[in-house]
C-alpha cells in the first residue's frame, strides 16, 4: 500500500494534473506535499519545451492524414492538447486551461461552418510562433493566463476572435444590439444568475457594440484579428442594476465614439468586481478541484473570495488557498469527483502506460465518452458530475479500458513480474499503480477470483499474459476508477 506521503501526492497529481506514472510519484513523494504545489503554481519557472517531443520514440504517438498540423487541422490539435496533457511538466497550467475551456465554453462546429476548418483551427488552437501570421488560438490564450488575472482575462476572452464568432459579437452594430455575448458575460462568466435584471443585459450589449473582427487573407491564409468598429458604436449612456464604479454609480457615461472601447471595460471592471464573483469561482474551482458530491465548505469559499479581491482578481492566489487548505487534503475529499472524460483517458495513459499508443486512438472513445475537445455542447460547456456517465458513457469508458489494457499488455506482463507471485501480491501491486478509489471487499474478492480461474496461480510469464491485461481493464472500467 503507498505510504501516507505517496497517498497525498497522488491526490494532488490526480486534482491539480491528470494522474502520474509510478516514476513521477516517486519523484514527487521525494520533494515533499509542499515543494510539489510550488512546482505545479509555479509552472513558469519550468521551459514549456514539451511539442518537441512530438512524433519522437518514447512519447505518446500522434496520427494525421499528411503532415502533423495542429495549428490549421483540428483533429491534429485534439491530439497534440492531448500529448501535452500527458507529457507536459506544467500539468496545473494544462488543468486550469481545460477548466477556462470548459468555463468560456467555444465550439468549433459553430464557427467553422461561418469560417472555414483552418481559420477556426488558427483561432482555437494556433501558436503565435508557429503561425504565419501569428495567430495566438483561444486554448494558448487560456494557457497564457490559466492562473493569471481574472479580470484581464475576461478583457482577453471579449476580443478574442473565436468568442465574436461563438457569441455573434461580429453582429452587434449600433442599431442592432446582439446581446450574447453581455448576457453570458453577467450569467455564466462572472457573477451568474440572480444578480442582474434583463435590462442590464440590453446595456451591456449596447456596451459592446463596435467589438467586431477584421479579416485577413482568404483561402488557407484566411485569419481573423479584433477589431474596434468606432462607426458602430452606441455612444448614449447605458444604466445598469448594479454599480459600475467604486462609487456605487450605475451608469456608463456618454462616449465619443473613438472612446467607447472603455464602456466595455467599465462593465468588465463592474462584473469582475461584483460581490458574487469572487464567490461563484470560488465555489467553480472548490468543486473542480476539491469536491463536487457534498455541500462545499462555506467558510473556505469565503476565504477563497477574499483572496480574489485582495489580490486584485488573481486565480494564483486562490489556488494556492485551496491547495493548502486543511479541507483539500482530507481523505473524505479524495475521489470526491467525477473524472471528466479527457481526465479519465489521460490518467489511463500515465498510469497502464502508452507505448505504441497514439492519441488518435483516443478521439473517437472520447467522443463516445461526451467530451470532445474543442467542442462543448453549447455555451453552458458541459454537464459535470454525473451528468457524464449515461449508459453508453460509460460502456465507452470501458471499452476504452479493455482497449488501452489489450494495447498495452505485453508491457503490462513486462512489469507485472516482480509482484507476480500471488494473486494478492498482483492485486496489491495494480491497486497502488491504478489509484481507483478504495474497493469494497466483494469487489476485491471478485477481482482475485479472477486471477484464480483457469487453474493453479504460477505467476508464469503465459499467465501474467493472460490474466494482467484483464485486470486492468476490470480496474479502469471499474466504478472506483472513475472517481478523481
Amino acid at each position: 500500500m503507498p505510504r501516507g506521503r505517496e497517498r497525498d501526492i497522488e491526490h494532488l497529481l490526480r486534482r491539480a494534473g491528470f494522474g502520474a506514472t509510478q516514476a513521477e510519484i516517486d519523484e514527487f513523494a521525494d520533494l515533499g506535499f509542499q515543494r510539489t504545489l510550488d512546482l505545479l503554481l509555479e509552472y513558469e519557472r519550468v521551459p514549456d519545451l514539451v511539442d518537441a517531443n512530438i512524433q519522437k520514440p518514447g512519447y505518446l504517438g500522434v496520427t494525421s492524414r499528411g503532415v502533423f498540423s495542429p495549428n490549421t487541422v483540428i483533429n491534429d490539435a485534439r491530439q497534440r492538447w492531448l500529448f501535452r496533457l500527458v507529457h507536459s511538466p506544467r500539468q496545473l497550467q494544462e488543468k486550469m486551461a481545460l477548466f477556462w475551456h470548459n468555463h468560456f465554453a467555444t465550439a468549433y462546429s459553430k464557427i467553422a461552418a461561418a469560417a472555414g476548418s483552418v481559420a477556426t483551427t488558427r483561432m482555437l488552437a494556433a501558436k503565435p510562433f508557429e503561425d504565419a501570421s501569428g495567430v495566438r488560438g483561444q486554448l494558448e490564450l487560456l494557457r497564457q493566463h490559466a492562473l493569471g488575472n481574472f479580470r484581464t482575462l475576461l478583457v482577453e476572452t471579449a476580443r478574442d476572435p473565436a468568442m465574436l464568432f461563438w457569441l455573434d459579437g461580429r453582429t452587434n452594430i449600433r442599431t442592432r444590439p446582439q446581446e450574447n455575448y453581455a448576457r453570458e458575460l453577467m450569467e455564466l462568466f462572472t457573477m451568474g444568475v440572480g444578480f442582474f435584471q434583463e435590462a442590464d443585459v440590453y446595456a451591456g450589449a449596447r456596451v459592446f457594440t463596435g467589438w467586431n473582427v477584421q479579416r485577413h487573407g482568404a483561402g488557407d491564409t484566411l485569419y481573423f484579428t479584433f477589431l474596434y468598429n468606432a462607426a458602430q458604436h452606441d455612444t448614449g449612456p447605458k444604466e445598469f442594476s448594479f454599480p459600475i464604479y467604486r462609487d456605487g454609480g450605475r451608469r456608463i457615461p456618454a462616449r465619443s465614439a473613438a472612446d467607447g472601447m472603455q464602456d466595455g471595460f467599465d462593465l468588465i471592471d463592474a462584473v469582475a468586481r461584483h460581490p458574487e464573483t469572487g464567490r461563484r469561482l470560488a465555489r467553480k474551482l472548490y468543486a473542480f478541484f476539491v469536491n463536487e458530491v457534498s455541500s462545499p465548505d462555506e467558510d473556505l469559499i469565503e476565504a477563497l473570495a477574499s483572496e480574489y479581491y485582495a489580490s486584485g482578481f488573481e486565480m494564483k492566489p486562490m489556488l494556492r488557498r485551496l491547495f493548502t487548505s486543511r479541507r483539500f487534503r482530507q481523505p473524505e475529499n479524495h475521489h470526491a469527483r467525477y473524472s471528466w472524460p479527457v481526465e479519465f483517458v489521460v490518467r489511463a495513459l500515465k498510469e497502464v502506460g502508452w507505448t505504441g499508443f497514439s492519441a488518435s486512438e483516443a478521439l473517437t472513445p472520447l467522443s463516445n465518452m461526451g467530451q470532445q475537445l474543442f467542442e462543448p455542447p453549447d455555451v453552458n460547456g458541459w454537464e459535470l458530475g454525473r451528468g457524464w456517465f449515461s449508459t453508453g458513457a460509460m460502456l465507452a469508458r470501458m471499452n476504452f479500458a479493455a482497449q488501452l489494457a489489450t494495447n498495452q499488455k505485453f508491457n503490462l506482463r513486462d512489469g507485472a513480474r516482480a509482484d507476480g507471485r500471488t494473486p494478492e501480491s498482483l492485486l496489491s501491486a495494480f491497486l497502488d499503480r491504478l489509484t481507483p478509489a478504495p474497493l469494497d471487499a466483494g469487489v476485491s474478492r471478485s477481482l482475485l477470483d479472477y486471477l484464480r480461474a483457469g487453474g493453479a496461480w504460477s505467476g508464469s510469464d503465459a499467465q501474467l499474459l493472460a490474466k494482467v491485461p484483464g485486470l486492468v481493464h476490470l480496474l479502469v472500467g471499474s466504478g472506483e476508477y472513475q472517481l478523481v
